[in-house]
């Protein structure tokens, strides 16, 4: 339930020592909400099928974790002619879309304030796998080193294939997740069960 957009600037900073660069990053979280409402479980179920974020265009989701990242990164030219990344500092937002409901009977309430906090925790999931990248990603940077390239080109090209493949795999991981979560039997396919029937 989850989909991700990155944006890479790269920049420069005076020389951070790796421990403590990575001891002095955390994300930032932004909630969004969308308003349901309804009589019943079916009915708040429906709205969220007609107000639910669109993701892709195309398919509705009961809630959505996105992400902007943004990288200040200081690649330093070596005597030696190689090319170091010396630092890579990430500035991550994490974007969480939730589903918010208007007053409704307590018996309600009560099924629907179990169901959203479902939803919350499997969305918290999807912000941790993000994290998790992201420090991977700092991990791979900080210290890479290219031979022979003075002017630090080759270095981003390498830099850009391994997160490439970082990326790859988060989405892996991430759709992995979702299926496990939404089959039959699921976590997320039990609060909505649970949701819609008296």
């Amino acid at each position: 339930m989850r989909r991700m957009l990155v944006r890479v600037v790269a920049g420069s900073l005076l020389f951070i020592p790796p421990s403590l660069a990575a001891a002095q990053w955390a994300p930032v979280e932004q909630v969004k909400t969308y308003t349901v409402s309804g009589s019943t479980g079916i009915e708040l179920y429906s709205q969220i099928g007609e107000k639910g974020p669109l993701v892709g265009g195309q398919m509705r989701t009961i809630a959505h974790t996105d992400f902007k990242l943004l990288w200040s990164r200081n690649y330093q030219p070596q005597p030696d002619g190689s090319c170091k990344l010396v630092s890579a500092r990430p500035s991550l937002t994490l974007i969480y879309t939730l589903p918010k409901a208007g007053k409704m009977p307590g018996a309600l309430k009560a099924k629907w304030d179990t169901f959203a906090e479902g939803v919350r925790r499997h969305e918290r999931v999807h912000g941790d796998m993000i994290v998790e990248m992201v420090k991977e990603i700092e991990a791979v940077s900080i210290g890479l080193t290219a031979a022979d390239d003075p002017k630090c080109q080759k270095i981003r090209q390498d830099l850009t294939a391994r997160l490439g493949e970082i990326s790859k795999r988060n989405r892996e991981r991430h759709r992995d997740y979702d299926k496990l979560e939404m089959n039959n039997g699921g976590n997320v396919h039990q609060l909505i069960f649970k949701l819609v029937n008296e």
